[in-house]
């Protein structure tokens, strides 16, 4: 019986557990699985004979390494900053492992000492890392099979409310980790590459320059820069091409919005409020604006950021009960983005019945027989309810797949990989399509090599 050792059961854990268990009589397989939080292992596991909860810790070396070593596979569902301690653990080992995250450098160096040992560590295999690099290659490998020769390459992904539960004037809420939503594009400026020109966007002017992109069925959305594009020329094997632009999406109108918060300082991190547990939301707002005894808040913010009185933008402030003067934060030194981001938990927060939706959008312009050619590739999925959402079900479907491809020793590649092989996206592919995770491809006649809307030129 081949053993699956899970570290780390949170919320994008639910659809991997289910997928596993799903196949696990067919395949012979056993999960153990690990957690803080045993009662909610139990819960996933739902009775079935095929699964385990433990709840040792993970983190310990000590405690960890008997599991380890006894597995025939091992997926880190933990947060990244602990994957390459694991990893370590499975190259004494011999054990292959699996985590969604990005390949960090210090991942990157234990790619020879993973060979040696003749095992797989795969990374970037959720969806985003994951998805987006699988669909990609297929197609832009399908390109370079047919001589063609890549002129411009742009991808896009947003976690976003499903249309049915969209109600809110931002037409957005909470569907990963909110400090990460807060926090967005902040640690340098956004880089990329436009017609074999260097592009920098800082962060002062991030979510003032964005890409407009329609979505059939779905209506427009917004692209923002990711914070580094250009990393992916070679994870792509991209190394000349003279465009290149990766970014995230949200409804139109969300990042004009949001530069608000950005433009007040109100996202900041780096220091703490006095006396935040006593402020209110409209304390707080008003901690940023000049001093007026004689103008209100919402005047001073007005004037201060030039909003004019009809501005549509006004109804997403003010819908979020930023200028409530009786709300207390109650946060005690509590940086700017912490009390942002408690604000917004109160609003953008799913409901108990509300669902959740990934859209990811990528266009190709290549040269082929001297002439431009455009297509593009879209994949929109909506979430089942609030324990298999659309972002668990994206995260840990394509990490369930790749298991068994491991286990049945379907790849045979070894060292620290990528989701990126034909041999590895072709399958995982084929079977998210069985579970409602496809792409729309289309051909675009004539190429559209520049659009209005592009932030870049």
């Amino acid at each position: 019986m081949k053993q699956i050792l899970i570290l780390g059961a949170g919320l994008s854990s639910s659809s991997l557990i289910r997928y596993l268990l799903n196949n696990a009589e067919k395949n012979n397989w056993f999960l153990n699985i690990c957690d803080q939080n045993i009662k909610a292992v139990e819960k996933k596991i739902n009775g079935s004979s095929r699964g385990k909860a433990l709840s040792f810790n993970a983190l310990d070396p000590e405690e960890r390494k008997p599991w380890i070593q006894q597995a025939d596979i091992v997926i880190s569902m933990l947060p990244a900053r602990f994957h390459v301690d694991i990893a370590k653990d499975c190259i004494t080992y011999t054990t292959d492992l699996i985590t969604p995250s990005y390949v960090s450098p210090e991942m990157e160096a234990l790619s020879e000492q993973a060979k040696e040992a003749g095992i797989i560590i795969m990374n970037e295999i959720g969806v985003d890392p994951g998805i987006d690099h699988m669909s990609a290659m297929r197609i832009l490998d399908q390109i370079h099979a047919r001589g063609g020769k890549m002129h411009i390459f742009e991808s896009f992904c947003g976690g976003l409310v499903a249309p049915e539960s969209d109600d809110n004037p931002w037409n957005y809420k909470f569907t990963w980790n909110p400090r990460n939503v807060v926090l967005a594009g902040q640690g340098g400026a956004a880089k990329f590459i436009q017609e074999n020109k260097y592009k920098y966007i800082p962060y002062h002017k991030l979510f003032r320059r964005t890409e407009i992109i329609n979505i059939d069925g779905y209506g427009l959305f917004e692209g923002y820069a990711n914070r580094d594009s250009l990393s992916y020329r070679d994870v792509y094997g991209l190394h000349d091409i003279p465009t290149i632009y990766r970014g995230t999406l949200r409804r139109k109108g969300f990042s004009r919005a949001w530069d608000v918060f950005v433009q007040l300082g109100a996202t900041d991190d780096s220091y703490i409020l006095e006396g935040s547990e006593n402020m209110t939301n409209r304390d707080f707002i008003n901690s940023f604006l000049p001093y007026n005894e004689n103008d209100s808040v919402e005047l001073k913010l007005r004037h201060y950021l030039k909003i004019d009185l009809d501005d549509t933008l006004w109804d997403k402030l003010v819908w979020l009960d930023i200028f409530d003067c009786k709300k207390k934060i109650g946060l005690k030194n509590a940086t700017p983005a912490q009390i942002l981001q408690h604000i917004l938990e109160e609003k953008w927060t799913l409901k108990d019945h509300d669902k959740d939706m990934i859209v990811m959008y990528h266009k190709f312009v290549y040269v082929l027989n001297n002439e431009f050619h455009e297509e593009t590739s879209e994949m929109v999925n909506i979430g089942e309810n609030q324990t298999y959402t659309s972002m668990s079900n994206t995260v840990g479907l394509p990490v369930g797949i790749c298991t068994k491809l491991m286990l049945n020793n379907s790849i045979t590649r070894k060292g620290v990989l990528r989701p990126i092989y034909k041999e590895i996206y072709d399958p995982i592919l084929d079977e998210l399509e069985e579970h409602d995770i496809k792409f729309i491809e289309k051909k675009i006649t004539p190429p559209r090599l520049y659009s209005n809307d592009q932030p870049w030129s």
